[in-house]
C-alpha cells in the first residue's frame, strides 16, 4: 500500500462556501437570502472555486519547487561518475620510431550493439609506444652466478638457466629502452632442451624492474611451450617500467624467473636453449574514461555584483575528478585561479572560491546578504566588472552506460597512424548515473537533519555515498558480536559490468584499496568521538540453482534453457536484482519457491518441475548440500556461482 499523502490543506470547494456564508451571518446579518439564485453567494461559489484550485496545486507541489526548497538548504543533485578502462591499442607493425598516442583520443563501441548509439571513451594522458630491442642478455643463478651471452646474441645459442635449474634462476634481458605501459613481442628461436614440464603450465614468470624492484608482467600469449620451442611470448609491461643500470649497463631490464614448483606441476629437469632471440613493441596500454574534456572555455563577462551564475556547454560534470578551476582576468597582469568550495558561508569578500553544481553545470559567485545589524556581508570575492571569465578544464559525461564488457570499445574515432586496432581487455568500471529529483526528496531532509555529522545509520550511508560517487550500493549495518567493541560497517558494492553472459567474477566486485581508504578517511571526519567505524565488502554467500524445467510445445528448449539460466543470474544480481531490479536485499534470504515463481514467469515455461539451492564458497570453489533455503548474514548478499536449468522435454 502507498505511504499516505498529507494535505497541507483539506478544505475543499463546500468547505470555502459554507465559511464564508457562516462569517456572512456574523458580519452581515442583513443578508437573509443564501440561496444559490442569489448574486452574491455566487460570487462566494466563484472565489470558492479559486481557492480551491489554489489548494489544490499547493497539495501538489511540483518538482520545480521542490528543488529550490532543497537548494535553499544546500542540497544539489548528486552528479554522474564515469566509468574507466584501461584501452589497449596495437600497432600495425613494429616501428622504427615512437609512436605516440595522445591524450584525448577516443574510441567508442560498437554502435549497432547498443540501441542510444556508441559510448565513447578519451584516453587521460599520452601513450608513448617506444621502440625498443634486445641489447643484452644474462644468465643469473639463484647464487647469482651472473654469465652474460650479450656477444652470442646473433652467432651461437645458450642455455638460459643453470643446466639443472633452480628456483631462483633467471634470464635477464636488456631492452635499449624502457617501455612502460607498453606491449612487447619476445620471438624466440628454440628446440627441446628445458625437458619435464608441462608445456602449458611451465614454473616461469616475467617481471619487470621499476627502480626499486621486480613488477610482474601480464602474459597473454606463449607459443613456446615453456621456452622448448620456436614462437611468440607477448608481454604487458607494467607503468613503472624505467631504465636502470645492471652489471655497468644501463637499460630497461625484464626478466624470466623460475619459480618454486606448485603440487603436482612439474619441474624442469635441464635447462631450456635458445637459439636466437628478438624483442620488439607492438602496442600499449593506457587509462581511458566514459567522458570528454572541455579545454578552456569562455563562459562570460562579469557585471561586477553579487551572486552571479554562469552555465558551462558541456554537462553534467563528472564526479570524483580534480575540482574545476575558474580563471578571472586579472587586467593585465594575466588569470587570476579562483577555488572550487563546497560552501561560501565562510568565504570572505576577498576570498577567491565560487560553488559548483556538477549536475547541472552553473558555477555560483558569491552573493551580497544584509545581516541584521543592517550591514551587508559579501560571502566570496566579486570579479571586476567588464572581467572576462573561463574555465581551464573540465570533464561531462559519465552514467552507468560506460560500465562495457571486455572487448566493447573497439572503434577509434581518432585518426591514429601505425595503430590497427584497439580493445579494452577488461570491462569498464565505475560508472553510475546521476541522482534523480526522486531519490534527492528522501536525501534532502537527511541531509539538513545530519548536516554532516554521523550519527545513523542513515547518515553513514548519506556521506559514503557523497565521498565515492563511483560505487553502485552503500549499505550501513552493525559491527561487533557479543562481548566485542560495538560498531558499524559501511559496506561498499563497487560499480562494475558483467560479462557478456551476464555474470561477474568474483574478484571483480572486490572495491580498491584507494576507494575503501577515501570513504574511510571521510567518515573518520564525520563519525561520532569513540564509534568504531569498518569500511569494507560486503560478504558475498555463493549460490547455485539447479532447476528443472518444461517448456510449451511452441518454445525452443535450447533457447529457453540459456533465458532461464541468465534470467536467473539477473534476479540474483548484487547490483540490479532483486524482487524491485535494485539489487539483492542485504541479508534477505532466498527460499526455493521464490525461484519456482521467477522461472514460472518466464515467457515459454509450462511449468517448474524442481527447484534445489546449493549454497557455495566462491573463494575455496565448494558447494554445499542441497537446501529448499539460504539464510545470509545481514552484511552479505548473494553472488550467483554457476546455475543449470533443464528442460525435461529434451
Amino acid at each position: 500500500m502507498p505511504l499516505p499523502v498529507p494535505n497541507l490543506d483539506d478544505r475543499r470547494f463546500q468547505d470555502y462556501v459554507d465559511d464564508a456564508k457562516r462569517l456572512v451571518q456574523q458580519r452581515c446579518p442583513a443578508w437573509t437570502d443564501h440561496n444559490v439564485s442569489d448574486p452574491g453567494v455566487t460570487l462566494i461559489e466563484t472565489f470558492a472555486y479559486m481557492v480551491d484550485q489554489l489548494t489544490y496545486r499547493l497539495n501538489r507541489v511540483p518538482d520545480r519547487n521542490y528543488v529550490k526548497f532543497l537548494e535553499l538548504i544546500g542540497v544539489t543533485l548528486f552528479p554522474p561518475s564515469a566509468a574507466r578502462a584501461d584501452v589497449t591499442f596495437w600497432l600495425s607493425a613494429p616501428q622504427e620510431a615512437t609512436v605516440t598516442v595522445p591524450r584525448a583520443s577516443r574510441v567508442a563501441t560498437q554502435r549497432v550493439q547498443r540501441a542510444q548509439g556508441a559510448v565513447i571513451f578519451e584516453t587521460l594522458e599520452d601513450l608513448p609506444i617506444v621502440t625498443s630491442g634486445l641489447q643484452r642478455a644474462m644468465s643469473v643463478s639463484s647464487e647469482l652466478e651472473v654469465r652474460d651471452h650479450t656477444d652470442t646474441l646473433t652467432l651461437t645459442g645458450y642455455q638460459c638457466f643453470d643446466p639443472l635449474p633452480h628456483p631462483g634462476d633467471r634470464l635477464v634481458l636488456g631492452l635499449s629502452a624502457a617501455v612502460p605501459s607498453n606491449i612487447i613481442t619476445l620471438r624466440f628461436q628454440c628446440h627441446v632442451e628445458g625437458v619435464g614440464v608441462d608445456p602449458l603450465n611451465p614454473p616461469l614468470i616475467w617481471e619487470a624492474y621499476d627502480g626499486h624492484e621486480w613488477i610482474a608482467c601480464e602474459q597473454t600469449q606463449d607459443d613456446t611451450g615453456g621456452l622448448n620451442q620456436a614462437g611468440d611470448i607477448v608481454l604487458h609491461v607494467p607503468a613503472g617500467h624505467t631504465e636502470a643500470v645492471f652489471e655497468g649497463r644501463r637499460c630497461g631490464w625484464i626478466q624470466c624467473r623460475v619459480t618454486e614448483p606448485e603440487p603436482d606441476q612439474p619441474f624442469f629437469s635441464s635447462s631450456p636453449y635458445i637459439d636466437r632471440l628478438s624483442v620488439f613493441t607492438v602496442g600499449g596500454t593506457v587509462a581511458a574514461v566514459h567522458g570528454s574534456d572541455t579545454d578552456v572555455e569562455i563562459i562570460g563577462i562579469s557585471e561586477g555584483v553579487g551572486a552571479q551564475r554562469f552555465g558551462l556547454v558541456n554537462t553534467p560534470i563528472v564526479a570524483g575528478d580534480a575540482p574545476v578551476v575558474l580563471e578571472v582576468a586579472g587586467g593585465g597582469e594575466g588569470w587570476e585561479e579562483w577555488t572550487q568550495v563546497e560552501t561560501l558561508a565562510f568565504s570572505d569578500e576577498e576570498d577567491h572560491h565560487f560553488l559548483l553544481d556538477a549536475a547541472t553545470g552553473e558555477l555560483i559567485l558569491g552573493p551580497a546578504v544584509r545581516l541584521e545589524d543592517g550591514t551587508v556581508r559579501q560571502y566570496g570575492a566579486v570579479p571586476p566588472k567588464g572581467a572576462p571569465l573561463r574555465v581551464r578544464r573540465y570533464r561531462s559525461g559519465g552514467g552507468k552506460d560506460g560500465n562495457v564488457a571486455a572487448g566493447a570499445l573497439s572503434v577509434m574515432k581518432t585518426n591514429l597512424p601505425f595503430v590497427s586496432t584497439v580493445e579494452n581487455r577488461f570491462p569498464a568500471a565505475g560508472g553510475v548515473d546521476g541522482e534523480d529529483i526522486e531519490n534527492a526528496k528522501v536525501r534532502g531532509p537527511i541531509s539538513f537533519r545530519t548536516l554532516g555529522r554521523a550519527v545513523t545509520v542513515e547518515d553513514y550511508e548519506l556521506l559514503a555515498k557523497g565521498a565515492a560517487p563511483d560505487v553502485a550500493r552503500v549499505k550501513c549495518v552493525p559491527a561487533g558480536a557479543v562481548g566485542e567493541e560495538a560498531g558499524v560497517r559501511v559496506l561498499l558494492v563497487p560499480a562494475v559490468a558483467d560479462d557478456e553472459d551476464g555474470t561477474i567474477p568474483f574478484e571483480r566486485l572486490d572495491p580498491t584499496p584507494e576507494l575503501l581508504q577515501r570513504v574511510a578517511a571521510e567518515l573518520d571526519l564525520r563519525r561520532t568521538i569513540g564509534a568504531r567505524v569498518l569500511v569494507e565488502p560486503p560478504l558475498y554467500q555463493g549460490i547455485t540453482v539447479v532447476a528443472e524445467i518444461r517448456a510449451r510445445s511452441t518454445a525452443d528448449p535450447v533457447r529457453l534453457e540459456d533465458e532461464a539460466k541468465a534470467l536467473l543470474y539477473r534476479y540474483l544480481h548484487p547490483i540490479d536484482g532483486g524482487p524491485d531490479g535494485t539489487g539483492w536485499p542485504f541479508g534477505r534470504p532466498l527460499h526455493a519457491g521464490e525461484i519456482h515463481a521467477v522461472l514460472q514467469g518466464l515467457y515459454g515455461v509450462d511449468r517448474v518441475e524442481e527447484v534445489r539451492l546449493f549454497p557455495a564458497d566462491p573463494i575455496d570453489q565448494v558447494r554445499g548440500p542441497a537446501t529448499q533455503r539460504i539464510e545470509i548474514a545481514p552484511n552479505a548478499l548473494f553472488f550467483s556461482y554457476g546455475h543449470e536449468v533443464r528442460d525435461v522435454t529434451r
